[in-house]
């Protein structure tokens, strides 16, 4: 049996060249570039406006991306929310949770998970304004998604917390870590006038006090700070303030 003939050569052809700008539709639909700049817009424009008065137009042009383009990265403006709200709460949960497998000790850890907070409030300022105001307006199903994430990295915090505070239990160890973490994001809505690495030396100091607060008896007062004026009054020269004995002799005299 003899071999078919072999066909004969055919010249190479010139391979098609897809012009540069025209990347398949894929690839510019999940351009993480051209997300996260669409990302930062929204964050900046709700800010600054409100939820409510910002459309999917305008964040398109901030991001400098025009037309139905926006649309192939997110479905409408909630989408847009839900995706700045992800971000953020994922971000800081991974933070925690590699902080805390990194295994140190309890005050070590503590100090390492306020310094996320920090930073947070002081990196993503904008964004976690956007965060405190804008939570609301999203659809109820990511709102409870969100709050169960945002519940995970507490516990975190309350995980470690409770090896340092055995005095208090579980309610008072998470009323703390709220006070907290609320201390911290209090910066979020005024401008202290003061330098970041100032502040993030403050907000850290008065974090780390908030969780070791004393525990009080029910109707007890809290005690007067170490250099309250209460306290050195009489050693600056001023009268000592009454006490209730003394305050109703004064009225027994009148």
């Amino acid at each position: 049996m003899t071999s078919a003939p072999a066909e004969p050569a055919r010249p190479d052809r010139p391979r098609e060249q897809r012009p540069s700008d025209q990347r398949p539709r894929d690839q510019r639909r999940r351009d993480p570039r051209r997300r996260q700049r669409i990302l930062r817009a929204a964050a900046e424009l709700v800010a600054e406006r409100g939820y409510h008065e910002v459309g999917m137009a305008d964040i398109g042009a901030a991001a400098g991306i025009t037309g139905p383009a926006i649309y192939r990265h997110f479905d409408g403006k909630s989408a847009v929310l839900v995706a700045l709200f992800d971000h953020v709460i994922d971000d800081l949960s991974r933070e925690a949770s590699e902080i805390v497998a990194c295994g140190g000790d309890a005050l070590t850890t503590l100090r390492a998970l306020i310094q996320t907070q920090v930073r947070f409030v002081l990196r993503d300022r904008t964004l976690a304004q956007v965060y405190h105001l804008e939570v609301a307006n999203l659809p109820e199903e990511d709102r409870h998604r969100l709050r169960r994430k945002q519940r995970l990295y507490i516990e975190e915090w309350v995980h470690v917390l409770a090896q340092l505070r055995p005095d208090a239990g579980d309610a008072t160890v998470r009323a703390l870590v709220h006070a907290s973490v609320g201390a911290i994001q209090s910066v979020l809505f005024y401008q202290s006038g003061l330098a970041d690495d100032q502040l993030a030396a403050l907000m850290s100091s008065i974090a780390e006090t908030s969780l070791f607060a004393p525990m009080l008896a029910r109707g007890d007062d809290p005690p007067d700070p170490p250099d309250s004026p209460a306290r050195r009054g009489h050693a600056c020269g001023a009268p000592p303030l009454p006490d209730e004995a003394s305050t109703e002799m004064t009225r027994g005299l009148r």
